[in-house]
């Protein structure tokens, strides 16, 4: 079974609820992963299965990094929020360059989120 990664920025929360709930009859065929923050509420607001990490600030994104380097995660979708800067940004770029590194499929927007969900 495929594993996809869930994260999305504090202002992109609302943003990826809705994905995960427009989406959810296909999301329910994969293994889910994500942050603390995020995993947490997909499993309360739409019902859906979320393995947790740590929160992002504390190191969430790192430990997804690892997955997809380990390649136990087969796409990300990280919504990220460009207009606000985070004390997190180094772990956040390296969980963008292990996906480029390991060519795992990484949306940072909900066209590209809809594509990947597409394409898996």
């Amino acid at each position: 079974m495929k594993t996809i990664a869930l994260i999305a920025h504090d202002g992109k929360k609302t943003d990826i609820l809705q994905f995960v709930n427009d989406n959810k009859l296909k999301l329910a065929k994969y293994k889910l992963v994500g942050t603390k923050t995020t995993g947490t509420l997909i499993k309360e607001k739409v019902g859906l299965n979320v393995k947790c990490y740590l929160s992002g600030p504390k190191g969430g994104d790192a430990q997804i990094a690892s997955l997809v380097a380990e390649r136990k995660v087969d796409a990300v979708i990280f919504l990220t929020d460009p207009l606000n800067a985070h004390p997190h940004d180094p772990d956040i770029r390296t969980l963008m360059r292990v996906c480029n590194v390991h060519n795992v499929p990484l949306a940072t927007n909900l066209a590209t989120a809809a594509l990947v969900i597409k394409g898996l």
